[in-house]
């Protein structure tokens, strides 16, 4: 088979068998070959990439046998068959149908047979070549990860590097000159330069200062073809931003500066701002200030706010105008942070003159802080102690003294006004309240506003006024089967008093239990006393509970002492002294089940009788069938069903409760039906045989109409009562002293047409009423 096209560079596959021609158009050459059985050829064709709309010949597929004789079909198969090649089946002529983009597919591998048009058998075995697509300019230099942002220090050397920029070709870079770039700077000259192959933008001026720019746009172009003639290109921004450096010192707007400061501004007050400016920014501006000379530099301190770079002027000691009028100070501003090679002092120095202006001050107390003591339970009117308070003025006011109402909100203390004096005004409990915080004011007399605090602590001696007791409601156990001296319940004592020399008490039984044959007690030395059994003989049947009062004493003065009880209790215990039951009912009750459960028990059985007289009860009240059933004679049975009940006057079908008269309930008469003591005649059980029914009927009917003793009965209700009436008076018109006689319907007339009917019906009325 001969195969035509455009370039030849590489031979890759025939199958065995087959015979080709290959021409090369471009060349010009004409090879012939036939292959033996068994060879291979490879073959492999470049096709330079095009964009055109024309279908563009790539080869031709030519075979041997192809004599006119034979009708053969050439078939084409591989990447982009039929799609972006196709194949002449009667030429073998192969055309490129679309658009061929090497950035897209390098190469495509195909396949080639010959068959019998009629049959579609193969002729010849397939043979496989690659076409390979020819790479031409045809992509721009791009910079994908432009515009780009960089920042150098100010003041750089020429020649420092500030960034570095790349950009990319689509084109082959092994082929030609297509994607070879060369960069270039179209704007930022002559601040910037770029390294045309290294792509590196570096400092070409000297001295640049942030403080005159601080942004620079530089434009960069890369273009392919290595910067020649008819190459493409593409451009890109790099912002270049100037950082700062710390080459400004600060400087004070004035080298001298004037404050005037109350005399009575508080410790640590500000009392003025100084601020020296700074052209550099960020942590370069940043400047701290002190003092470094200047009258009493002690009196005062500067520090420095770091949101405004300001130095302020804040008092370490009050200011008293009567002794010292005015300071001077001097005040430097350095920065926080500069750069020693530089050898420019980074500091400046300001002149501060403080002038102190006289103001009335409160008054001062000899003390900020007044301790005082008082014996508990001390008598109402007792001095406690006295503060005092002076006024600094030149003047000299008077001054009054008050207490703060608020830290004495039960009012228990008294101050005199003139000179201080605290007094008691209610008895102190130092078990209550050990200590007393209250706040006396000084004010001067001439100016109210003036006005000092100070804090009067008065704490509360102890004396012994509380009788020790029980630290706690002790509850002891003993067992049955215990040893006679063995320890029942160990007892303590607390006692609210707080004496100094420490708490010690004594412990005694009462008079009446000296001879207790029952218990008896040891003291232990440590202010606890131990609870001991005299016998072994102790059983809940005879005694379930002891009672042990106990005479508790402390060693104060004088000395107190109270009463207390301790409670024990019988119990069962195990052989191992664990307590098992104090209840004497455990005697009693069955082993394995305890109170608790018989009760249960017991309730459960309780529940079960009162279900079963229910149902009893309910079974008997049943209704009894309201026909008559007598196997002798249905005829004597007769049925009365025309009782339709007592009406309006049958009280016994519903609750009159509430008609009675709330108060005269005793004088009340419930209905009595009134049963008439005529005894009606028994009649025959029977009639005479030939009567007729309905005669029979109609006398038995007669007799049941005129039977007293056949309800209803006659019956008397008393309805006494009518209320007890209410604020809002009667609703009803009887008995009461207006009628509508007493008023006038005559303006119905003037309400027009539709009420002229109804104020003819009132005038007719009140017209019959006269008559």
């Amino acid at each position: 088979m001969t195969l035509q096209l455009f370039l030849l560079l590489q031979s890759k596959s025939l199958q065995t068998g087959s015979t080709a021609l290959l021409r090369g158009l471009v060349e010009g050459q004409r090879i012939l070959s036939r292959a033996k059985r068994g060879w291979v050829w490879n073959q492999m064709f470049v096709l330079e990439e095009f964009s055109g709309p024309d279908p563009i010949l790539v080869g031709r597929l030519h075979t041997d046998l192809d004599v006119g004789s034979t009708p053969i079909k050439y078939v084409l198969a591989g990447e982009g068959a039929g799609t972006i090649f196709a194949i002449n089946e009667i030429t073998g002529d192969i055309h490129a149908m679309k658009r061929l983009d090497r950035e897209e597919k390098a190469e495509y591998t195909l396949t080639a047979q010959v068959t019998n048009r009629d049959t579609d058998q193969p002729l010849e075995p397939p043979s496989e070549f690659i076409i390979k697509v020819q790479d031409i300019n045809d992509n721009p230099p791009q910079f994908v990860e432009g515009p780009y942002r960089a920042s150098v220090p100010e003041m750089s050397q020429v020649g420092t590097s500030v960034t570095r920029v790349t950009a990319t070709d689509a084109d082959d870079p092994v082929y030609g000159n297509s994607a070879k770039l060369v960069y270039s700077i179209l704007e930022g000259q002559p601040y910037f330069s770029i390294d045309p192959n290294t792509a590196i933008i570096k400092i070409a001026l000297h001295g640049m200062d942030r403080e005159m720019r601080e942004e620079y746009l530089v434009v960069i172009q890369a273009k392919d073809m290595g910067g020649h003639m008819g190459g493409l290109s593409g451009t890109t921004t790099v912002t270049v931003t100037l950082t700062d450096v710390n080459d400004n010192p600060p400087k004070f707007s004035k080298s001298m500066q004037n404050f005037v400061i109350p005399e009575e501004l508080g410790i640590g007050k500000p009392g003025g701002k100084v601020k020296a400016n700074d052209r550099d920014i960020g942590e370069n501006a940043k400047s701290t200030y002190n003092i470094i000379d200047g009258d009493e530099k002690d009196v005062f301190e500067i520090t420095t706010d770091a949101q405004t770079q300001e130095g302020i002027l804040r008092l370490k000691k009050p200011l008293n105008f009567e002794t010292k009028k005015s300071y001077t100070l001097k005040v430097e501003a350095a920065n926080i942070r500069f750069d020693p090679n530089s050898g420019a002092p980074f500091k400046d120095t300001a002149t501060v003159k403080i002038a102190v202006e006289d103001s009335d001050e409160p008054p001062i107390f000899s003390k900020p802080t007044f301790v005082l003591q008082v014996n508990e339970n001390a008598p109402i009117n007792t001095v406690i102690g006295t503060v005092t308070a002076r006024d600094p003025d030149v003047t000299g006011s008077l001054v009054r003294y008050f207490i703060d109402r608020h830290t004495d909100l039960e009012r228990q203390f008294n101050i005199n006004v003139d000179d201080g004096k605290i007094t008691l005004a209610k008895p102190l409990d130092r078990e209550t309240d050990m200590w007393h915080n209250i706040t006396v004011t000084a004010t001067e007399i001439r100016n109210h506003s003036q006005i000092s605090r100070a804090i009067v602590a008065i704490r509360v001696l102890d004396i012994n006024d509380n009788a020790p007791e029980f630290a706690t409601e002790y509850e002891a156990f003993l067992c049955e089967n215990g040893k006679p001296g063995q320890v029942i319940q160990t007892v303590s004592a607390v006692d609210k008093d707080d004496p100094i020399q420490g708490h010690y008490f004594e412990y005694r039984l009462i008079p009446e239990m000296l001879n207790n044959p029952n218990f008896t007690i040891k003291n232990n030395g440590d202010n606890s006393i131990s609870v001991l059994a005299k016998h072994d003989t102790f059983r809940r049947q005879k005694q379930e509970m002891y009672f042990l009062p106990i005479i508790v004493t402390d060693n104060g003065t004088p000395p107190m002492s109270s009463t207390n009880t301790l409670t024990i209790r019988v119990c069962g215990c195990s052989r191992e002294g664990i307590v098992q039951s104090c209840n004497v009912e455990a005697y009693v009750l069955p082993i394995g089940l305890s109170m608790g459960a018989l009760i249960a028990i017991l309730a459960c059985i309780i529940l079960l009788l009162v279900i079963v007289v229910l149902f009893v009860t309910l079974r008997r009240h049943k209704n009894k069938p309201l026909i008559i059933k007598d196997d002798e004679d249905v005829r004597e049975n007769i049925i009365r069903y025309d009782d339709e009940g007592g009406g309006e006057e049958d009280t016994e079908a519903f609750d009159i409760a509430t008609l009675q008269n709330p108060d005269g309930i005793n004088g009340y008469l419930p209905r009595k039906d009134i049963k008439p003591d005529l005894q009606f005649m028994p009649r025959q059980s029977g009639g005479p045989n030939g009567v007729d029914v309905d005669e029979f009927i109609n006398v038995r009917l007669h007799e049941a109409d005129n039977d007293p003793t056949a309800p209803p009965y006659d019956s008397i209700q008393i309805y006494g009562y009518e209320g007890r009436g209410s604020i809002a008076g009667s609703l009803s018109s009887l008995e009461t002293a207006s009628s509508d006689s007493d008023q006038n319907y005559d303006y119905l007339r003037e309400w027009g047409p539709r009420f002229r009917r109804l104020g003819e019906l009132y005038s007719v009325g009140e017209s019959d009423k006269e008559t």
